[in-house]
């Protein structure tokens, strides 16, 4: 009822389909329930010896159309409410999908993919099995014992009411708690198949990791061990399932020879005629089939609950960053960025303490320090992916939790380290960063980011599809398109969160003039671990810790013979004893090269 409750909302604003889908549900039962009535006064008429002239042709006809209404009414009750389970199900789904995108990144980094969409699916498919089960099958069948009931009780003796009534008892509560007993083995059933599945999602979104070290038949046997738990609950689950119907069956063959005992009775002690014979054997027969499929049900059901559960667990997950009540969106005037002592904690771990700075709209401002320091959760915080925990962050004198997330995500721009492409085309991976762009736009963006003309030199230009997570391109083909489609957003300010860190020395260079081309005019916030990179910011902060220990230009940093310069001096010197090596420059048209870090192991080290 609880989830019924969740899903009302959607139900109801189909009410009309729903008010008259249980209409034709009714008329079901009613007509149902009227054939054996009309059977038994044709068995009596014909028990009179009648010559052709007095056949009960009425009876015969209507016995006929209450056949065939009863078919028809079922099979209308589908046409009408297959819309309302369609879009229930639909909208469901879509809430909890938006939902999950909706949730803070803390969220996202603790997930399995492929665990997520096992239970959206699941899910999504128990939506409309839980409502055409609950409205047009528990409501139909209860109606219908309901009346086979009145009907004995009020043509026949109670022993008729009391051996269905103790039947449909017996039936129930054995069901259900064998039901309960069995839902254990369901449930871990359903753990089983979504272990195996986030293992097999798991391990082919890292193809190349598994054929890099060798480990094809590690991660057969990993994936075997997940599907032999699944066998095994599986099995549990079907031996169960089967003891369950073998004592539903029993119950209901004892009820049903108890029940044609009486009427047997009745007819040799002529207190009931041949009719009322066949009446009680037809209402049995008719009962029989809904309480057999009664069992099903409620066994069906408890385990859409499961999977109902599960993606509503989803649902359930608390949104750690929200817009406030009535929040307005941010005006963006010139786009200066304050963090006035920020600080922010993962957990009990302090990551930032007391940061205040200011990047001044129009101009560049950077971060360099060792691993760890909290350089890229100052990029996270400014776009809001959490909440800072004190001081605060605006944007031109607005603080971001005053307001909308949406309106400060359209003005900032990001180009990370990793670049992830969607599994299509080029065009459709640039349009990403602007869907509503047009075509021309699309390429003035790719022009912008110098992969325009290599893009036009592939057979398939635009429309060649790029793999999964755009592995079919090199990493500084796919920096390319990630400032494009960044460029194409048009964003006030800037953020490169180690936009080069991945590429070798050559490629950096070819990448960096890029970035600093898309900076221009714009407030740029650049997170590095290469101070190759940050010379030409305004200014450089030194974060250690959590906390600034040095800032300044370049210059002035290095005259101070502090961190910086250390760092500077260690880097310099092992780019100058680093080995060249080959770059995109040398690669084919979309062929992608083995990128080697002549700067980024020393950086790595230095830094650390």
């Amino acid at each position: 009822m609880t989830l019924i409750r969740r899903l009302w909302p959607t139900i109801w604003y189909y009410r009309g389909r729903v008010v008259l889908g249980v209409g034709l549900v009714l008329a079901t039962k009613l007509a149902t329930t009227g054939v054996p009535l009309l059977l038994k006064q044709l068995i009596d008429a014909l028990d009179q010896k009648p010559t052709p002239l007095t056949v009960p042709v009425l009876l015969l006809c209507t016995y006929g159309a209450l056949r065939l209404a009863s078919s028809v009414f079922q099979e209308l009750r589908g046409i009408v409410f297959a819309r309302v389970l369609a879009r229930t199900s639909r909208e469901v789904a879509l809430r909890v999908f938006a939902h999950v995108h909706m949730l803070s990144l803390r969220f996202h980094m603790d997930r399995r993919t492929g665990a997520v969409i096992r239970d959206l699916e699941r899910g999504m498919s128990s939506v409309s099995e839980l409502l055409d089960t609950a409205l047009y099958t528990v409501v139909p069948t209860v109606i219908e014992i309901a009346l086979v009931t009145a009907i004995l009780v009020g043509r026949y003796d109670m022993s008729f009411a009391a051996i269905t009534l103790g039947t449909l008892a017996a039936y129930l509560l054995f069901t259900v708690r064998m039901t309960e007993w069995r839902q254990r083995y369901y449930k871990a059933m359903n753990e089983a198949d979504t272990e195996a599945n986030a293992s097999a999602v798991d391990s082919l979104l890292n193809y190349e990791t598994v054929k890099y070290f060798n480990n094809e038949g590690f991660e057969a046997r990993r994936f075997d061990q997940r599907l032999r738990n699944l066998e095994d609950t599986g099995v549990k689950s079907l031996k169960a399932a089967s003891l369950l119907g073998i004592g539903q069956a029993a119950i209901i063959a004892t009820g049903l020879t108890l029940l044609l005992w009486r009427a047997t009775d009745g007819v040799v002690a002529g207190r009931m005629s041949l009719g009322d014979l066949v009446l009680v054997n037809a209402f049995l027969l008719q009962l029989a089939a809904p309480l057999s499929y009664l069992g099903m049900i409620y066994r069906e059901t408890k385990q859409t609950l499961a999977n109902l559960e599960r993606m509503f667990a989803l649902l359930d997950e608390p949104v750690e960053v929200r817009d406030r009540d009535n929040a307005p969106e941010l005006a963006v005037s010139g786009g200066e960025v304050r963090f006035e002592q920020v600080s922010f904690n993962y957990g009990e771990r302090e990551v930032l303490a007391a940061i205040d700075f200011v990047v001044p709209a129009g101009r560049t401002v950077a971060v360099v320090g060792s691993t760890g320091a909290g350089k890229s959760t100052l990029a996270r915080l400014l776009y809001r992916s959490y909440d800072v925990a004190g001081g605060r962050i605006t944007v031109d004198g607005q603080d971001l939790r005053e307001v909308t997330q949406d309106s400060l995500r359209r003005q900032i721009g990001v180009v990370p380290q990793d670049t992830v492409l969607f599994n299509d085309s080029l065009y459709y991976n640039i349009a990403y960063g602007r869907p509503e762009a047009s075509r021309e736009e699309v390429f003035d963006a790719a022009r912008a980011a110098h992969i325009h003309e290599f893009i036009e030199t592939l057979p398939q230009g635009y429309d060649t599809n790029v793999g999964e997570r755009g592995l079919k391109l090199s990493g500084g083909e796919k920096q390319r398109i990630a400032i494009a489609r960044t460029l194409l957003k048009r964003p006030a300010i800037l953020i490169f969160d180690e936009a080069t860190s991945a590429l070798d020395t050559h490629t950096e260079h070819g990448i960096q003039r890029e970035l600093d081309q898309a900076a221009q005019g714009r407030t740029t916030l650049v997170i590095a671990h290469r101070l190759s990179t940050v010379v030409g910011a305004d200014e450089i902060l030194v974060l250690e810790r959590g906390r600034i220990v040095e800032r300044g230009s370049h210059a002035s940093l290095l005259a101070a013979s502090g961190r910086y310069a250390a760092l500077w001096a260690m880097q310099q010197r092992g780019h100058d004893t680093a080995a060249p090596s080959r770059t995109d420059a040398t690669a084919a048209p979309g062929e992608s090269v083995p990128h080697t870090h002549p700067s980024s192991t020393v950086t790595t080290q230095d830094l650390s």
